[in-house]
């Protein structure tokens, strides 16, 4: 049977959560939150380089095989502000370019990983206790008693060493996460007063599960898809650093530590260049990952 407009809009209370929304609360203390502005503007000039690194390397070739020998391993100044590579390539250049490889592997990453771990966590969550469940809970339990680098490592050792194999490594230990997380949300929520309602006007689980249900688990799923950027970066970096993710010439922020390090202490900006924005990004998204799940905590309230 299907729930009638008039009803629904009847017990807008019961259907929603039994808690009124007010966006403008959560987004006032965002905005007045100096942290959450500070990692709001980190992440604006990576997605700003992600998108149009061109505009932003003063070098732009350098982010390609180029090779200009004349200029080789200069330190920082003023016609280059991070110094030169062992091949003269500029590093701020690379560096920006860098920005777009870690962003394209965070959003495939993280893309993979909702599409498969939401899902699977909102079965398992409803049907708690059915075979369904426990099948997915198991196979969920043993990707996660494995070290996400170590899996990755295995992962990547079946296949070419390049970007999309480190993006198909990392999502392959991603999805569990976000599994487990939505697994516990529904769990606490599919016994709440306005799931019953929606059962009691003959739903069907589809419709209880997408329109009721899982509205009320994006919160926690937006905070931890956030937070988890700067450990997908991390992760993809570590990948590229043992030579097992993004190859030469592809400017990699990880690649040009591992590269980098073959000429310290000499020649430190190499490896000190990209490393610092690996640290800049990784603390931008958890600033904001922090202030989102303060201000959705108020939007809850």
């Amino acid at each position: 049977m299907s729930t009638p407009a008039s009803v629904t809009t009847e017990l807008p209370g019961v259907l929603a959560g039994d808690r009124p929304r007010r966006p403008a609360r959560w987004v006032r203390r965002l905005l007045r939150n100096p942290l959450s502005m500070a990692g709001t503007t980190i992440v604006a000039l990576l997605v700003g380089c992600a998108l149009a690194p061109g505009l932003l390397a003063p070098f732009p070739e350098d982010a390609g095989p180029s090779v200009h020998f004349d200029r080789a391993a200069q330190p920082p100044g003023p016609a280059h502000w991070f110094g030169t590579d062992e091949v003269g390539r500029d590093i701020f250049s690379r560096t920006v370019f860098g920005a777009r490889v870690s962003l394209a592997l965070v959003v495939a990453v993280l893309g993979i990983a909702v599409g498969v771990g939401v899902p699977s966590g909102l079965v398992a969550g409803y049907w708690h206790g059915r075979w369904p469940s426990t099948a997915l809970m198991r196979v969920t339990d043993v990707f996660l008693a494995v070290p996400p680098l170590a899996l990755a490592l295995a992962v990547t050792a079946a296949f070419r060493p390049d970007l999309g194999s480190a993006m198909l490594a990392i999502s392959f230990t991603w999805w569990p996460w976000f599994t487990r997380l939505v697994y516990g949300e529904v769990l606490a929520r599919r016994e709440e007063p306005y799931v019953e309602a929606a059962r009691a006007l003959g739903q069907r689980d589809r419709v209880i599960l997408f329109r009721e249900i899982l509205p009320n688990v994006i919160s926690p799923v937006v905070v931890k898809a956030t937070l988890d950027v700067s450990f997908v970066i991390l992760l993809g970096s570590s990948l590229a650093f043992l030579g097992v993710g993004a190859q030469e010439p592809t400017p990699d922020w990880g690649a040009m530590v591992a590269r980098g390090r073959t000429f310290l202490p000499g020649h430190w900006w190499m490896s000190t260049m990209p490393g610092l924005a690996i640290f800049v990004a990784v603390m931008g998204f958890n600033l904001l990952g922090d202030a989102l799940r303060d201000a959705l905590d108020v939007w809850e309230r």
